[in-house]
């Protein structure tokens, strides 16, 4: 099965992101620019190395294709964060989006 055409954009507060809690904001579009309502959005965060448990985080939508969640980045160095998204239809998507660098408090 083909991957749904969509973009998602991530914002992470705080910038530059630090070992902790972290507000994960994403914005869901289609190839259209429309924002993409009615997901369930998971959050997954992996160290870029091996051997780490992984993290993970849930979100809720508080707009037309924007849903906001938590993460725990709980160590510094580069990290992985996985997006799994159920569409509305019951299409899945992932995507893997690099946080690299997540600084010691």
């Amino acid at each position: 099965m083909a991957e749904a055409p969509i973009t998602i954009e991530r914002e992470i507060d705080p910038w530059p992101a630090r070992v902790g809690p972290a507000e994960v904001t994403l914005k869901l579009t289609d190839t259209g620019g429309k924002p993409v309502s009615g997901a369930r959005v998971k959050l997954e965060g992996d160290m870029a190395h091996p051997g780490m448990k992984p993290e993970f985080g849930d979100t809720r939508e508080v707009g037309p294709g924007r849903y906001e969640g938590r993460l725990a980045f709980t160590m510094a160095g580069d990290w992985v964060m996985l997006v799994h998204v159920t569409l509305r239809g019951g299409q899945t998507v992932e995507r893997q989006l690099d946080v690299k660098g997540v600084r010691a408090n």
